[in-house]
């Protein structure tokens, strides 16, 4: 399979040569609208960033990052970085010349660093293997998480789950999806269990988040056509059993996640810029336009729970609430819009929002270098 760094290289440049300019996967170029207060962590080789995430619990972030040489080589690393300050500090694996990936993949259970090391011989990938960082204040990879992947069966998304000991991992085995669950800092794996209808293929981009209550994956995706319903579907961990029903919203599923302990799940649809408040025991909906928007222009992609503040952040690249820039817009878990924060820089495709619920702080990448994360306040 291809690896991650080169999807994420090949699509800047087929954007790129679109547009008529180069790909700039290692020059920074910080929002000139952001607060005055903002953080900005740059990335230690200066390369674009392959995933990032900060702890919840704590006071450190993490991001892998790839620097392009002369000759199609890279040079990669993984590195912690200070929510505060955005220094790096520490450098916690490199690699220089090579043709091998680092993938930061988040921050799981209390404190987790996961890391996926991509080995490859050029193009295609030979083998993935996966570091934990436990804790990751402890600044180095201390442990291996093992997922029942082979090499062909690629992970397309981790639910969000930091304080809680499992997580629900999405992946995709010949164009179809299957889910299982996993106590990353115990390496621990729950059965699998196959999404059955086409909706839920690679193809289709479905989302992921996890319900820790009931124990439930929640997966929605869509076709993507601009009178098709995402499909929503929740998966027991533990029993296998699917309930599956036709969501609201139009287009694409663009982002998801849950309040588990009020058992509502949020998504944001493309087509109809819209969002989906779903109360996930009677499978009954709300749906909710983005503040302002007026087009699928203003349409919202990554969205983000905060438990501590009951909040819903959703990622949005055309700011709806703004002369410019991206925004991120908040909601509570009644569908109510509570305010906007502009003055970002987001891209395309939906990004982490990065969140610190007791701090009301975050960070998020910034278009077009994608080399540095962006701190936030709400």
């Amino acid at each position: 399979m291809i690896s991650m760094k080169r999807t994420v290289l090949n699509a800047c440049r087929t954007i790129a040569a679109l547009i008529g300019l180069s790909c700039p996967v290692a020059v920074t170029a910080q929002s000139p609208d952001a607060a005055p207060d903002t953080v900005f962590v740059k990335t230690a080789l200066g390369g674009f960033i392959l995933g990032y995430d900060i702890d919840q619990n704590g006071t450190e972030g993490v991001l892998a990052e790839s620097v392009t040489l002369a000759g199609g080589t890279f040079n990669v690393a993984v590195e912690t970085f200070d929510q505060t300050t955005g220094k790096i500090l520490k450098i916690v694996a490199e690699q220089k010349m090579t043709h091998n990936d680092f993938v930061a993949l988040g921050v799981y259970g209390n404190s987790v660093g996961l890391v996926e090391v991509e080995k490859s011989s050029g193009m295609f990938v030979n083998q993935r293997l996966y570091r934990t960082l436990n804790p990751l204040s402890a600044n180095r990879f201390t442990g291996q998480w093992t997922p029942p992947l082979t090499k062909g069966e690629l992970i397309l998304g981790m639910a969000y789950s930091q304080g809680a000991g499992n997580t629900a991992v999405l992946a995709s085995r010949n164009f179809n999806s299957f889910v299982f669950s996993s106590d990353v800092a115990g390496n621990t794996f729950g059965s699998t269990v196959t999404l059955t209808d086409p909706v839920f293929a690679v193809n289709d981009s479905p989302v992921i988040a996890i319900d820790t209550v009931t124990n439930q994956a929640v997966v929605a995706a869509s076709i993507g056509s601009p009178t098709d319903h995402p499909q929503i579907a929740e998966v027991h961990l533990t029993t296998g059993n699917v309930i599956q029903f036709t969501g609201l919203g139009l287009g694409f599923a663009n982002g998801i996640a849950v309040d588990s302990a009020d058992g509502i799940a949020c998504t944001s649809t493309e087509i109809d810029f819209s969002l989906e408040f779903y109360n996930l025991a009677t499978q009954t909906g709300l749906r909710v336009p983005l503040h302002n928007a007026t087009n699928q222009l203003f349409s919202g992609g990554y969205v983000q729970f905060d438990p501590v503040n009951k909040l819903f952040l959703v990622g949005q690249e055309f700011s709806s609430t703004a002369r410019s820039g991206s925004s991120i817009q908040v909601f509570d878990t009644q569908g109510n819009f509570v305010k906007a924060i502009n003055g970002l820089n987001l891209p395309a495709s939906p990004a982490l929002i990065a969140i610190n619920p007791s701090r009301r702080t975050g960070f998020v990448i910034v278009t077009p270098a994608l080399s540095e994360l962006q701190s936030f306040k709400y």
